[in-house]
């Protein structure tokens, strides 16, 4: 499998052979099992204070012999306040009652991190990789028409550290439309104003052997993202379980069996 080498001003370089990676088949089901398993380890634990609707005087005094007791008072058996010279006021701490204790309180210690076996998410991983050289797949969600993918361009990629000049590249390859989409970002409406959000569509992702620089340029362009090949990740190859439109250097392409080898690592952590 074999595709072209661009430079950086748009013009064919050369062809190089594709690792076996880029040609493996895009498995959906396995790519969304990671994404799930990557989302999962930013989720906040949800929990309550621990002494809620029990930090009352109320107590439950029970039904014979014994001081307080709600015998021969028309009344339930239930934790009662205590008010002044042996008086009972309202019922609390049960769950059914007025400031009561909920019944099933959520649990800080509640497990909600979901685990992915390390051979597994790396299997996620080529097959995202997978697909970013799938044009069929591709073609579905974005307006890149050309072939053959994935998009390789030159390692010179890597030593842009302006946003303007990365612009210039994303123009000679034909990626400007693509980039413009995502200027005009989603606004989620909920039913209070103040809590418009505004989300930029993904647009290119840029994964490099070395970022330091690239990054610099890519993060002032909205739904741009920059990775570098040892830190790739499921959820910026495949958002959605779809394979994302990819511009590869070509250094990250000849290091691509090492850097899914590191990634299936530390990416599960």
């Amino acid at each position: 499998m074999e595709t072209n080498v661009y430079q950086t001003d748009g013009k064919v370089e050369k062809k190089i052979a594709l690792p076996e990676v880029f040609g493996m088949a895009f498995n959906e089901d396995i790519v969304r099992r990671a994404l799930l398993a990557e989302q999962s380890t930013r989720y906040q634990p949800q929990g309550h204070y621990l002494l809620a609707g029990m930090d009352t005087s109320a107590s439950y005094t029970g039904r014979y012999g014994t001081y307080r007791t709600q015998r021969h008072t028309g009344r339930p058996p239930r934790p009662r306040q205590r008010l002044a010279k042996g008086g009972s006021g309202q019922v609390r701490k049960i769950p059914s009652s007025v400031k009561g204790r909920r019944a099933h309180p959520h649990k800080v210690e509640k497990t909600i991190v979901e685990r992915i076996n390390r051979k597994e998410y790396a299997k996620a991983i080529s097959s995202a990789v997978g697909g970013t050289s799938n044009s069929a797949l591709i073609k579905q969600n974005y307006a890149y028409q050309k072939e053959p993918l994935p998009i390789v361009v030159s390692s010179q990629i890597e030593k842009i550290a302006k946003a303007k000049e990365l612009l210039k590249v994303f123009d000679a390859l034909g990626l400007s439309q693509e980039v413009e989409r995502s200027h005009a970002p989603r606004i989620n409406i909920n039913n209070r104003r103040r809590s418009r959000k505004r989300y930029f569509r993904n647009s290119v992702l840029i994964v490099a052997k070395d970022s330091r620089s690239v990054e610099r340029a890519g993060r002032n362009i909205p739904g741009v993202d920059v990775l570098e090949v040892d830190r790739l990740r499921v959820e910026k190859l495949a958002p959605g379980a779809k394979p994302r439109l990819t511009l590869w250097s070509e250094a990250a392409v000849e290091s691509i069996a090492e850097g899914i080898t590191k990634s299936s690592v530390s990416g599960r952590k």
